[in-house]
Order: C-alpha cells, then sequence, then structure tokens
C-alpha cells in the first residue's frame, strides 16, 4: 500500500488524524476474527501445549485485544508518518501517542472495549480520569506527556458480543482440539471517535474519578453524545470542576451541578451575579495586586 502523508510544511491536524484512523478501523475486525466472526484468540497455552479458555472477564478481553491491535497501529504509524509511542507504565495516559514526524503535533488515543447487552445498547465504558493530569495539564504525573500538549484525544472503541453458551473455564484443551474451543467473544465492530464526543455526563460507574461513555450504539459510533454539539471547551469545563458525592464531602462543599442541565443553570448564575457587578467588578480588579498574593503549600 502507498504511504499517504500531508504535503511538506504541512502539519497533520486532529480532523486529518480522525479521518484515517476511522478508515484504518475498518480492517481492523478481519484481522482479529474469522469469516464467521468469531475471535481468532481460543485460549492461553502452556509448553506442555495444552491450551486454557480464555476468562471473559472485561480486563482480560480488553488486554488481549490491545496486544491483538498493536501490530496494525505500527503500520497505521507507518503509514501516515507517524511516531508511535506507548504508554511506559500500566494506568498512565494514553494507551498510544503517535506524534507528526513533520511538526511534532501529538495525538492521543485509547482502546476502550465493551460488550453489547441488547442490539442497540452496550454495557459502557470509562474514558480516562477527570482528576490529576486531566486537571493539572502541565503535568506529567501518570502521562506520557502532559495533558495539554495533545493536540486531540481520541478513542479506538471495539464493541462485542459475549458467547452465548457458557464456558467452563476450567477444561483443558490440546491443539488437537483447537477448532475445538469455543469462542468467548464474537461479533466486532469498531470505531473511532474524539473522546469528548462519546463522553457522558456522568462517571463510568458509581463514584469512581472517571469519565463514564453514552451507552447507545448508535451514537458511540457516529459521535454523539451530549457534548458532541456542545463542544470540546464545555467538556472540559464540566469534567474540570465535577464532584463526585465523596469529593464533595471530603472539601465540605455541595456538589456544584450532577448532569448538564444543573451545569447550565451554575454557570448561568455565574454570569448573571457577574454582570450585575459588572462595574464594581472592574473597579477592584485595579485595586488588586497579584503579586501580593501569600505563598503557601498547596
Amino acid at each position: 500500500m502507498a504511504k499517504r502523508c500531508n504535503p511538506p510544511g504541512k502539519p497533520m491536524n486532529g480532523d486529518e488524524f480522525l479521518a484515517r484512523l476511522q478508515a484504518h478501523s475498518t480492517a481492523f475486525a478481519k484481522a482479529i476474527a474469522t469469516n464467521e466472526g468469531e475471535w481468532i484468540i481460543k485460549g492461553f497455552i502452556d509448553i506442555y501445549r495444552q491450551i486454557y479458555t480464555v476468562s471473559v472477564d472485561t480486563k482480560i478481553v480488553s488486554k488481549v485485544l490491545e496486544l491483538l491491535l498493536f501490530p496494525m497501529f505500527v503500520d497505521f504509524a507507518k503509514q501516515h508518518s507517524l511516531g508511535l509511542e506507548l504508554c511506559p507504565q500500566q494506568n498512565f495516559y494514553p494507551d498510544l501517542t503517535f506524534v507528526d514526524k513533520q511538526s511534532s503535533v501529538k495525538f492521543a488515543l485509547d482502546i476502550k472495549s465493551t460488550y453489547r447487552i441488547d442490539e442497540n445498547n452496550v454495557n459502557g465504558m470509562t474514558l480516562g480520569a477527570f482528576t490529576g493530569y486531566f486537571r493539572k495539564r502541565d503535568s506529567s504525573k501518570n502521562t506520557l506527556y502532559p495533558y495539554g500538549q495533545y493536540s486531540g484525544h481520541f478513542v479506538l472503541g471495539v464493541i462485542y458480543s459475549k458467547a452465548l453458551e457458557a464456558i467452563d473455564e476450567r477444561k483443558c484443551y490440546t491443539l488437537d482440539d483447537l477448532e475445538k474451543i469455543p469462542s468467548v467473544i464474537r461479533n466486532f465492530q469498531f470505531f473511532a471517535q474524539p473522546k469528548y464526543r462519546i463522553a457522558a455526563t456522568r462517571p463510568g460507574s458509581g463514584n469512581t474519578k472517571n469519565i463514564g461513555s453514552i451507552t447507545k450504539i448508535a451514537d458511540l459510533v457516529s459521535g454523539k453524545g451530549p457534548f458532541a454539539q456542545l463542544g470540546e471547551e464545555v467538556y472540559d469545563d464540566y469534567w474540570m470542576y465535577y464532584l463526585t458525592k465523596d469529593m464533595a464531602k471530603s472539601s465540605e462543599v455541595q456538589r456544584p451541578y450532577t448532569n448538564l442541565k444543573s451545569y447550565s443553570a451554575y454557570k448561568q448564575r455565574g454570569i448573571e451575579v457577574i454582570k450585575a457587578h459588572k462595574q464594581e467588578i472592574e473597579k477592584l480588579s485595579e485595586d488588586e495586586d497579584p503579586s501580593a498574593e501569600p505563598e503557601g503549600e498547596e
């Protein structure tokens, strides 16, 4: 396949990166599934050539999927003159960093997977923390590069169905039994979207500090979450100041908002107060001396 790259001197932007990733992702399902839609992974093999079936546990499935997809991302990077850097440690952000070799522009990509609940809905995904590096965007803690250095934050999503029949994880197979081993997942669907376009307005699960995703399959694939029309700036603002119940309790404050409706009301109240006291604020700001701010521990 011929290498496709930008004209000399023209850096790749987020829209171009997304379009190329979406075009490339159409081949992913073919690479990890049989013609019948079954997962090509049947289990783990030991030195005695015994095969143990893969657990349907979502964490195990997600990790194996990542390992299968990495070689395809290497090929994607080569085709588009991108450097590829992997996450240095577990639980660091992002899974993959692509760097435009012409401009050094960086794109963050996380691989996320989820299973179908029915033909229209999935269980949902977590899209990364809304504390830590997400709020301190010049910090390198738990991230390969500071969050603010990336020109785009994207998700490659993998939707799959669990096997209908129960899998006996205690059963061992041999290589001669390979065709008899059932696949624990099947019927894959891939999509690529900017993270903010598939984000929900609630955390991933319970009181976790991770951003949750929308759960309707059609909306995930087309990127039609609640922030899609509002834009990434609103998404950033919403999640940078979002508080869970425990976060509010530990800070001894009330939660400012819990959804877009209460967020809108919260922002509107602030705007109305500022407008009502515009002249006083302008006068006060003239008298303020930023250098007089007392120093102390954060």
